[in-house]
Formats: C-alpha cells, structure tokens, sequence
C-alpha cells in the first residue's frame, strides 16, 4: 500500500475535515498510520488536546490561501502564490543569550525530541479577521527549557529568516528585516504558547510559516512569529518589528483587546474567515481565564 507523506499530497487530496473529525476512520483511511512530516514525526496526535477551543475550524483551503506574511508579500493572496520560493530544507536555528546550552540545531535537532500533538486555537488578526486552525506541534515551553535559560533570562526573543530570494517581499517592502518578535518569559512558558509544526496532519504550508511557527493563541496574530532561525535569551524586552516600525499602532504585548482600537479601526468586532456577519470579540481572544492572571495589576491600555 502507497502511504503518501505531505509533501507528495495536493491541497485537493487533503481529507475532508467531516472525515478527519472522525479519527478512526480517518486513520483507517490510511491503512491505520498517521501522517508522517518531513521529520519523520507524526503529525496527527492522539487526540485533541485539552487546550483546544471547540469552535468549528476554518476550511483547510481558506487557511492556506489567505495570510498575513509580509515576507512572501503584502497581498493576503501572495503568501500562497510564492510560496514555492521558500525552501525549508536544509534549515537549522541558532539558539543564543542568557542560556546554558546555546548552539546551532538543525530542524531534525529542534523537532525529534519533542512528541506531536494536535490544538486546534482561534487566531485573530488585528485587521479584524480570524481563523480557527487544527495546529500540530509542541508546547513552546518544552522546547526553551532544553537550552536552560539563566536566571538572567526574563525575555525571549524570535527572527525570521532574512533570504531575498526565498522572500520576495524582503526586496520590497520598507520594514527592517529580519522580521523580530519576543515574549516576556512567562507568556513563553505558559502552556498555551505553541510552536506550530503543522496544520490539518501535514506539514506546515511555506505560505503559514514553515518549518516552525510560533502559535500565541490570546495574542494578535503578528505575534505569531513565522519561519524562525534564531531565539535569543535576554535581560532587557526586545525590540520587535512592528512595535519599532509603528509604536503607535502595534504594541510589544499585543494581547487581544476589544478595549483598545487600532488607530484606524475598531476592534470590538471580528470577521471569521467564511462567515458573513461579524461577531463579538473576545478579550485575550476568549482565552482570558487561563492567561489574564499574567497581566494582574498591568495597564493593559498602555501595554497593548
């Protein structure tokens, strides 16, 4: 029997989510195997993880073909159409700062330590859009511990991949690349912080942030940092690109906040990607019991 792996499979060929909700049978569909990333790691988990929202996940094709990322160009469709541009093999990560075990890591280091499991979490854009993905990965925490931060360590920090001929919009747009973001050390260490591997039991699509992703669920979506290469263990808060490129727009904490607008819209309401009516948004996203207790005592209209 032919087990195709991820990267062999068309978007067209992807399982039905009315199949894939139902496990066994998706399972049996593939002759009892989950499906194997280009790690070898599976991607289909045991079962949803607890952390999961049970909202209804966006269309595979609607996740893939519409995103943010600015690398790979400015148009919510361009991601998708260059795509192929990016190349993630080989790829490694540079690991550095106040830790006890910086180094270099190849892709094959950074993932085999680390079992899959599958959470399926809201992202909201601060332009007033969201999705809900079934993302596979790992807990984020799982994966700084193994560098043991210094006590030192009270912020960490993410960057993407600087290539001009694998990102396109690097040639163009005027942001200073490489595209950086961070996380103070307790949002990083929080059980929902995820660093996304795939979504729907593939691999990650280039176009949604391949190989690894940063996944923030409480969080706007610029925060969800993709393509990294280096994290970095830091004292002071780091710079990150779009509160240095637009301080007054896009804040360090970018916690979602239906209190706080954007200076040129609204973000009391949220169109989620195949719906026609607009629809509340949540504070912290709807992931406000579990996370609003790290911001106890912040001015969170002053850290937005």
């Amino acid at each position: 029997m032919l087990i195709k792996r991820p990267s062999d499979i068309r978007e067209h060929e992807v399982t039905d989510f009315a199949l894939y909700q139902r496990r066994r049978e998706f399972l049996k569909t593939l002759g009892g195997f989950a499906l194997l990333g280009a790690s070898g790691l599976p991607l289909v988990a045991h079962g949803k993880s607890a952390f999961s929202t049970d909202d209804e996940p966006t269309p595979y094709d609607d996740i893939v073909n519409y995103n943010n990322f600015i690398e790979l160009g400015t148009g919510k469709e361009a991601p998708a159409e260059n795509a192929a541009l990016l190349k993630t093999s080989p790829w490694s990560v540079t690991v550095d700062g106040e830790c006890a075990k910086p180094g270099q890591f190849t892709l094959e280091d950074i993932l085999k330590p680390h079992p899959t499991e599958e959470r399926i979490y809201r992202l909201r854009c601060v332009e007033g859009w969201s999705m809900v993905i079934p993302w596979q990965g790992f807990p984020l925490a799982a994966l700084l511990k193994r560098f043991q931060p210094t006590s030192k360590a009270k912020y960490v920090s993410f960057e993407t991949l600087l290539d001009r001929a694998r990102m396109p919009g690097q040639k163009r747009n005027p942001i200073g690349w490489p595209y950086t973001e961070g996380l103070r050390m307790d949002e990083a260490m929080h059980p929902l912080s995820f660093i996304a591997t795939g979504l729907y039991g593939a691999t990650l699509p280039a176009q949604s942030g391949a190989p690894l992703r940063l996944v923030v669920p409480w969080k706007y979506g610029y925060k969800s940092i993709k393509s990294i290469v280096r994290i970095r263990f830091v004292e002071q808060q780091p710079a990150t690109s779009w509160s240095v490129e637009v301080p007054d727009e896009y804040g360090f904490y970018a916690n979602v906040n239906p209190e706080v607008d954007h200076p040129r819209w609204s973000q009391r309401k949220e169109r989620r990607i195949g719906e026609f009516l607009k629809r509340e948004t949540l504070p912290f996203n709807g992931y406000a019991e579990q996370v609003a207790s790290l911001y106890s005592g912040m001015d969170l209209r002053a850290n937005f």
